[in-house]
């Protein structure tokens, strides 16, 4: 496990869950690679990370996450500014215009929102991913959501979008674990944002979750102390740093917090 300072690039850094992410993450001494569509927001976000810790370094790179070229260049920029990145978090995700079952639903938008929340994910991925390997070790957060795994009657896209994405979560820990890499999926709960408070099915909420609880778990999990937890659904709020620790073995050997298909026994060949 290491504390000294490293460099995380977060995606969707300029508001909302990525801004808060960021900040508790600056504080803990992690120089910042922000990373969104909108250069004026990041400024921003990185004018208060500054703030919040005027000895850590922070760079800035606007690009569309789903064009190849311009991921590729984001991280190289980033990384030729910074170093090397330690953290990758893909926190950058939209959600469908309506709140309608999938019949009513635009395809043009659904499909929007598929293409934002796993091609994104997948791209910035994979240009960090070489450095990591590299490094042997380095850890991957994906803002995951439970609607990866519990159906609902609308949004869709969204939830198909956050299954996929767990799927990668478990198939890179797969891929990868034995190179060093760790590799989490990370609900944040209903965090009050621009997106959140906009939603019909959060209309009246009056609990919500604190961004801080979700940057606490991302700056365990860049630190290290997840690590045995690598592959497995997390969620902020309900899970914190202490609880996850305590019950880390228990899950492990049930080989719980994951995404897969329930056999009916031992025969069933779906097993």
């Amino acid at each position: 496990m290491s504390t000294s300072p490293r460099t995380a690039l977060v995606t969707g850094a300029g508001r909302g869950i990525g801004r808060g992410i960021s900040l508790g993450l600056a504080r803990a001494g992690w120089s910042l690679g922000l990373v969104g569509r909108t250069r004026a927001n990041l400024e921003a976000a990185a004018v208060d990370c500054r703030a919040a810790n005027p000895s850590i370094n922070v760079a800035v790179a606007d690009c569309d996450l789903v064009d190849p070229e311009a991921v590729a260049a984001a991280v190289t920029s980033i990384e030729r500014e910074l170093g090397a990145v330690d953290l990758l978090v893909n926190n950058a995700g939209v959600v469908e215009v309506a709140e309608v079952p999938f019949a009513a639903d635009d395809l043009a938008d659904v499909w929007r929102v598929i293409e934002t929340n796993v091609r994104g994910p997948l791209l910035v991925t994979h240009a960090v991913l070489p450095g990591l390997l590299t490094r042997g070790q380095g850890r991957v957060v994906n803002l995951s959501s439970g609607s990866a795994h519990r159906v609902s009657g609308t949004s869709t896209a969204y939830g198909i979008s956050k299954g996929a994405l767990s799927r990668f979560t478990r198939l890179l820990d797969h891929q990868y674990r034995a190179a060093g890499l760790r590799v989490f999926d990370l609900a944040p709960g209903v965090v009050a944002t621009d997106m959140t408070r906009g939603m019909a099915m959060h209309a009246g909420r009056t609990g919500w979750t604190p961004v801080e609880a979700v940057a606490d778990l991302v700056v365990a999990i860049g630190e290290g102390r997840l690590d045995a937890l690598s592959g497995r659904f997390l969620r902020a709020g309900a899970d914190t740093l202490d609880s996850l620790l305590a019950a880390a073995d228990r899950i492990v050997a049930a080989d719980a917090r994951v995404l897969r298909l329930a056999p009916d026994g031992p025969d069933d060949p779906a097993a």
